[in-house]
């Protein structure tokens, strides 16, 4: 039992942990439904989790909560009525409107984690969830991208790439290491890749880097303290 309230707490202190936690077991488990019958409920049914989630993330920061329940709640809609009465037309705008929601929450985890001068293990982990949810939030765009230019990734006539290789190429782009197998082909895909790529080289020297300084400054105040 006092195991069980030692756990609660650590997920109440340190919400951003859990955020990380969940994105990182959805790209572990997915490869094993992708291929079944259940990879679109699965890839639902977690973009959900997801939306909820971060939900939760965006009422503990200074940014407006409003404004998250507001797009969540728009992309609910569009997404059930995608599944439930198959308007796949409508997979553009549920796309651009849950990246709009991942930027937002990647927004207001950099207030979150710029609110002070300090650095606590919460936030180290929202250094890194926030760099996830950018990923999320790209991958989004390069679906709504697809959804209006079958062709936009890989070679023209190729299958529709899977929602699991463009968030490969995501997180390839943002991080720097390239963009493997999956390559943007169209004009609009390249712009959006060259973007991304932007966005992660200026997140890791405007943000992560301030956080290592305010890390480094507290270690060096407690050393002269002793």
């Amino acid at each position: 039992m006092r195991q069980f309230l030692r756990i609660l707490v650590t997920i109440r202190r340190t919400p951003s942990g859990v955020l990380l936690a969940v994105q990182l077991a959805g790209v572990l488990l997915y490869p094993f439904i992708e291929e079944t019958g259940y990879s679109a409920i699965g890839l639902n049914l977690f973009g959900l989790v997801m939306l909820l989630i971060t939900l939760n993330m965006v009422r503990k920061t200074p940014a407006n909560a409003w404004v998250s329940v507001i797009i969540g709640a728009l992309v609910v809609v569009l997404v059930v009525l995608q599944v439930e009465f198959g308007m796949e037309h409508l997979l553009p705008w549920s796309s651009a409107l849950e990246a709009a929601y991942y930027f937002y929450a990647a927004y207001s985890l950099i207030c979150y984690m710029m609110a002070d001068t300090r650095t606590t293990v919460d936030e180290m982990y929202a250094a890194v969830g926030t760099f996830t949810l950018l990923v999320w939030a790209f991958t989004y765009l390069f679906v709504m991208t697809q959804a209006l230019q079958p062709d936009a990734f890989g070679a023209p006539g190729e299958p529709v790439k899977s929602w699991f290789d463009l968030n490969h190429l995501s997180f390839a782009l943002l991080t720097g290491t390239g963009m493997g197998q999956v390559v943007p082909v169209s004009s609009h895909a390249r712009a959006l890749a060259s973007i991304e790529m932007l966005v992660g080289l200026a997140y890791l020297a405007g943000i992560v880097s301030r956080l290592i300084a305010f890390t480094v400054r507290d270690s060096d105040t407690r050393d002269k303290r002793r």
